[in-house]
């Protein structure tokens, strides 16, 4: 990394057009490594989501007055108070308070913390294929063993929401790691933000699914959910062993015009590997700066909805568990189109030279800042009788903040490919730190489940102003590692 003044560059060597028209595309290796990632950060958020829409399930609710049938569309659901009008789930069978449950959701990312900076390293040191497929295989072994695990101790639900922690801590990273060595400069954006829209695709299938599971599933409904979550996982990881590779030089199957498109378009050497890490100049970087700033305040809400949303919906909002978790989905269907936009927007705008790189990741990472920020404030005023707004508030905040997956997500490649998974396990380890809190803060902030009390937890958007001004000012968008 250097100091010099932020002059950017054409990031690929000019091919002739015949040879870019040999390169090949949606068929490519580069590509497949972006749908096999697609489908591996699927079952990342899948594993790791999937226990807030089945603890509503495991767990009793006290003082509930028993029905299983009432009208969803009648605004008379909203009289009483919330506890007098919960639905009784006939599958609970854990009588866990609210500070058990919090705790329980906030357990993986004591684990997810700690590996974040290792598995970056490993990954820029010996390649992210092994380390990702071995994380995958223990978070799915995890998995499966919480239904009996639960049944005989809480203390084993945390300790393995730890190890899942501890496991899936090393994805982004990885994958981080290896597309500073699969992804031309130009094609960045789209194929990284499609690689990680399979974290979206996962909250919306398992959110989807699971409150259908929680009433119609085997072993008593809540336990399907992790069997299958984790049964289908584990089919992922022998694929990706199969079908990956950490370069394009290692891949058996790569064309030869795609190998030399790749080596010649990326900045360095990717078939060299060194343990040296630039630590002190790492420190020392704005654009470093920027994207650790951006993370955190990005994590703090992204946190407090995928753990707390489907509790605010039965709570304030009076849905049954089966339209909690389709409706828990729908936010991150509005982001999963929005991210994939986002990067195909970005690169346009690059290649065409409308705007430079750093221009195009901060107006990317303004507008899912600004408008996710505003929608969300909005969404802890919405009451009860209105809670189709809320839906619809929801839905804009989650999908507009979807813009970032071209904005700091993809950044760390930029201005450092041959480091990117140490860069992005850096922002992770810090960016972690929400997910411990909010859901415990969450629980604090609401021990009546009022729309008062959720309005305060959805304050926590206003961290949004901070971020708009320490992105917008120091990020980077040439390399300089």
């Amino acid at each position: 990394m250097d100091n010099v003044e932020d002059k950017e560059t054409p990031s690929e060597p000019f091919l002739k057009q015949s040879q870019i028209r040999d390169v090949p595309c949606c068929c490519s290796q580069r590509w497949i490594l972006a749908y096999t990632s697609f489908v591996g950060f699927f079952f990342v958020y899948s594993l790791r989501v999937n226990i807030s829409v089945a603890i509503v399930c495991m767990v009793k609710t006290p003082n509930i007055t028993t029905t299983n049938t009432f009208d969803n569309s009648s605004s008379s659901i909203c009289t009483g108070t919330a506890s007098s009008r919960q639905v009784f789930n006939e599958h609970a069978e854990f009588d866990w308070n609210k500070e058990v449950t919090s705790s329980i959701l906030a357990s993986f990312f004591y684990g997810y913390i700690i590996t974040q900076i290792p598995g970056g390293w490993l990954s820029d040191r010996f390649g992210g294929r092994y380390v990702f497929g071995v994380a995958m295989a223990i978070s799915s072994i995890s998995t499966l063993l919480i239904p009996v695990c639960a049944r005989n101790s809480v203390v084993s639900v945390y300790v393995l929401r730890v190890i899942l922690g501890l496991a899936t801590g090393v994805s982004f990273p990885c994958v981080q790691s290896m597309w500073g060595r699969w992804a031309p400069p130009l094609e960045r954006s789209k194929l990284i933000s499609v690689s990680f829209l399979g974290t979206m695709f996962g909250n919306v299938a398992t959110f989807g699914s699971s409150g259908y599971l929680c009433e119609y599933g085997f072993d008593n409904g809540w336990g399907s959910i992790f069997y299958i979550t984790g049964g289908l996982s584990a089919v992922w990881v022998v694929i990706w062993f199969v079908v990956v590779r950490d370069t394009p030089s290692e891949h058996p199957w790569i064309s030869e015009a795609e190998r030399d498109y790749i080596n010649n378009a990326i900045e360095y050497d990717t078939s060299k590997r060194t343990g040296k890490v630039p630590w002190l100049e790492m420190a020392k970087s704005p654009a470093l700066l920027a994207c650790t700033t951006a993370h955190i305040c990005n994590n703090w809400t992204n946190y407090t909805l995928l753990t707390s949303l489907p509790a605010f919906l039965k709570a304030v909002h009076k849905f049954n568990i089966k339209s909690n978790g389709l409706l828990s989905a729908l936010p991150y269907i509005c982001q999963a189109v929005s991210g994939f936009s986002s990067g195909q927007i970005a690169d346009i705008l690059r290649s065409k030279g409308v705007l430079s790189t750093t221009a195009t990741r901060r107006l990317l990472q303004i507008i899912a800042f600004s408008g996710s920020g505003i929608f969300l404030v909005a969404t802890g005023f919405t009451s009860c009788e209105h809670r189709s707004l809320a839906i619809a508030f929801l839905s804009l905040a989650v999908g507009i903040n979807g813009f970032c997956r071209a904005g700091y997500v993809v950044n760390h490649v930029d201005f450092g490919p041959k480091y990117a998974g140490v860069l992005y396990g850096i922002t992770n380890s810090f960016a972690t730190i929400p997910g411990m809190l909010a859901p415990i803060v969450a629980g604090q902030l609401t021990p009546n489940d009022t729309q008062e009390e959720w309005r305060n937890v959805f304050v926590c958007a206003c961290l949004q102003c901070s971020r708009i001004v320490v992105y917008g000012c120091f990020s980077r968008g040439n390399s300089r590692m």
